[in-house]
């Protein structure tokens, strides 16, 4: 445990739910300990660990365990079963102003909330000034708490919570409290303690934040660890669910590298039609199959921000056409349209052969952002109207990429900066 903060070994936490509230008390009497619950578990076989100095996400929907991890390694709840391990002291920004006595003053809160986190008085009477001085309340420090507006509330604990040193701090949505000039000091203190080398466990529905401040990512959903690892290729990941509603079969993540030359061929399995189709009776023509290049003629489907990716498309051609079109389209998982060419808008005559042909399109850099796209494909006539043959969803295929921008695409830019105003 030397370079480990926390360590989590199958943590479950469940909860008993009664239909009625009599139903506790059958079952707490009957004498053959008959069942009158259900059981529902908040987490379930949970087991991760994080290393000393490592800023780490928490990420997941409402509701999937988040907030019921960080109380019981905070001590707030116990598990049902299963080990959390704690190695230093921990400050949580879990519920601002939690454990506060509203009838007590500010400089009475301070003390008691520091003797909460196994300080004794001298050691506060040592913090105290840090303390005022980060929260800036002035004279209110010495009325009662329940005086207080919202804003002062909340800047006096986190004042506290945040001036107290721990070696392990847990942010829960709470970093953007009070007025501006205080949510910029909270973030340069945030900065320091990363800058310090302190365990960070940092939870938010903001996942640009975490790509930003997180080195490493766990996601929980319904209560277990979906993915944890590196934190661009899970959030992509948790995007990626968030649009189409399930979870990306996908390889698991605790383990992933970022590797050149995988051949994982899950996600298209899940969508891919062309199997099926191939042995369905066809008019005219039929696309046969769609396969997905890097820049060294490798078949892969996930691929680094900018590479050079080639698409091929192979069809088998029945009948002849006058000058017909290929178009490949390339849509997010929740069907945003990017980009759509074909070879009538680009000039392009393709090979039509009766019997099988292909052609490809190259993309010279493929700026998207980090995630997972699908891709269109469609053969038709010569005016790219009417479609003899239309896949979608066709492909999936898979950008992995460093937090180095937002939105869809990276459009190819440089910043100077003005010497003249």
């Amino acid at each position: 445990m030397d370079t480990i903060s926390i360590r989590v070994d199958n943590l479950t936490k469940s909860y008993k739910l009664y239909d009625h509230p009599v139903d506790r008390l059958k079952e707490s009497l009957h004498p053959l300990r008959k069942k009158y619950h259900k059981d529902f578990y908040a987490l379930k076989n949970l087991s991760f660990e994080i290393k000393k100095g490592e800023t780490v996400g928490i990420i997941g929907k409402n509701g999937s365990g988040k907030s019921t991890l960080l109380k019981i390694i905070t001590g707030v709840l116990t598990p049902t079963s299963g080990t959390v391990h704690v190695n230093g002291k921990v400050s949580a920004l879990l519920e601002l102003g939690a454990g506060f006595n509203p009838e007590l003053t500010g400089i009475e809160n301070i003390y008691l909330n520091g003797m909460i986190m196994g300080y004794s008085k001298e050691e506060m009477n040592k913090k105290i000034d840090d303390i005022l001085s980060f929260a800036e309340i002035g004279q209110f420090v010495y009325q009662p708490v329940k005086m207080y507006s919202s804003g002062m509330f909340a800047r006096l604990a986190f004042a506290v919570a945040i001036n107290v040193e721990p070696d392990i701090l847990i942010v829960d949505e709470a970093l953007a409290v009070g007025d501006l000039r205080f949510q910029i000091k909270c973030m340069e203190k945030f900065t320091t303690f990363r800058e310090q080398g302190k365990t960070i466990l940092f939870v938010t529905h903001d996942i640009n934040s975490v790509k930003r401040f997180c080195t490493k990512t766990i996601w929980i959903n319904e209560g277990v660890v979906q993915a944890q690892g590196e934190t661009d290729i899970v959030t992509d990941m948790y995007l990626d669910f968030l649009k189409i509603g399930e979870v990306p079969k996908m390889q698991d993540l605790g383990t992933f590298k970022n590797n050149n030359d995988t051949d994982d061929k899950s996600q298209n399995e899940q969508l891919a039609t062309l199997e099926n189709k191939n042995n369905i009776e066809f008019d005219i023509a039929r696309i046969k199959n769609i396969t997905m290049f890097d820049a060294l003629g490798n078949s892969k489907d996930i691929f680094q921000h900018n590479d050079q990716v080639f698409i091929e498309v192979e069809y088998e051609v029945r009948e002849k056409v006058e000058k017909p079109v290929l178009g490949v389209a390339i849509r997010t998982l929740d069907h945003i349209y990017i980009c759509g060419v074909n070879t009538l808008l680009d000039k392009i005559p393709i090979k039509w052969d009766i019997g099988v042909n292909k052609c490809r399109i190259r993309y010279d850099e493929l700026n998207l952002i980090g995630g997972s796209y699908y891709i269109d494909v469609a053969i038709m006539e010569q005016n790219a109207t009417v479609p003899i043959e239309y896949l979608t969803k066709a492909k999936i295929f898979t950008i992995r990429s460093n937090y180095i921008g937002e939105g869809l695409v990276i459009l190819k830019h440089q910043w100077e900066v003005c010497d003249e105003v």
